[in-house]
């Protein structure tokens, strides 16, 4: 493993039903990389990121996180080793307000027990100004699309909004890895662009990414390296150039391996 290693995961296999959703991955996320993983949909794409985030056991293989094995560790702890993430399927409470969304990430950190809450003293106080704190920064990097909602129910966004509000979500407790699942679903060309822009400047912040996303237009630009899943397996990888024209990733997408018209 080289010294820039982030993540790797090594030989990971899941199955379902006899089904083999995952078989035998060995690949890498290298630090302050923007790494994309694509793929047909049931490649096992979804599942990879919820082997790391500890969402999914393996049935073999190991996961290490800055040359330490997470593997098996329950999500609660691999997220407070620094890994975050958002979902294929948005998981807001719809009924909390958007600020309280972002604030809910931030409570195993600050968390006040039962006395300081009872009593209200100065530190309860300041962990309550804290956690309000950064979860209004991280709305706010999202400009007035959040900023503007803070206060109303989740449920009240667009599903783009809601889309952004995952990813404020994830960004609070600023992870060293971010995990994102399709983060451009439900978003037109316009918010597309917008995100790509996003994605760039979370990435100027230092935080490294690992990114499913079905726009190629969108991985193409921002990705550093894009790794492509087929049926569970790995058939491709490398920088964005290579794989555009790879004969295997053309059959996996369009079932040719000639150039597309």
């Amino acid at each position: 493993m080289t010294l820039n290693t982030l993540l790797r995961v090594e030989d990971i296999s899941v199955s379902f039903g006899g089904v083999r959703t995952v078989d035998r991955i060995t690949t890498s996320v290298g630090e302050h990389e923007v790494v994309g993983l694509i793929g047909p949909n049931g490649s096992g794409k979804t599942t990879l990121f919820n082997v790391i985030t500890g969402m999914c056991p393996a049935q073999s293989g190991r996961v290490l996180f800055e040359n330490h094995d997470i593997t098996g560790l329950p999500a609660h702890r691999i997220h407070a080793n620094g890994i975050s993430r958002t979902f294929q399927t948005l998981r807001l409470f719809t009924n909390m307000t958007v600020l309280e969304n972002v604030m809910v990430a931030l409570e195993s950190e600050h968390r006040i027990t039962l006395i300081e809450a009872l009593f209200r003293g100065p530190g309860t106080r300041a962990k309550a100004e804290a956690i309000s704190e950064a979860a209004n920064a991280s709305l706010a990097f999202f400009g007035a699309r959040l900023v503007d909602w803070r206060h109303e129910p989740a449920i009240s966004l667009s599903y783009a909004n809601r889309r952004r509000l995952e990813m404020a979500r994830a960004m609070v407790s600023k992870p060293r890895l971010l995990l994102l699942d399709e983060p451009a679903a439900g978003m037109n060309p316009r918010e597309t662009s917008e995100l790509a822009g996003q994605i760039r400047r979370i990435h100027e912040m230092g935080i490294t990414m690992f990114v499913i996303e079905h726009d190629m237009s969108l991985v193409m630009e921002v990705c550093d390296r894009i790794i492509v899943l087929d049926h569970g397996k790995v058939i491709a990888e490398g920088p964005p150039a290579t794989i555009q024209g790879d004969p295997a990733v053309l059959e996996a997408y369009l079932g040719t391996a000639s150039s597309p018209a």
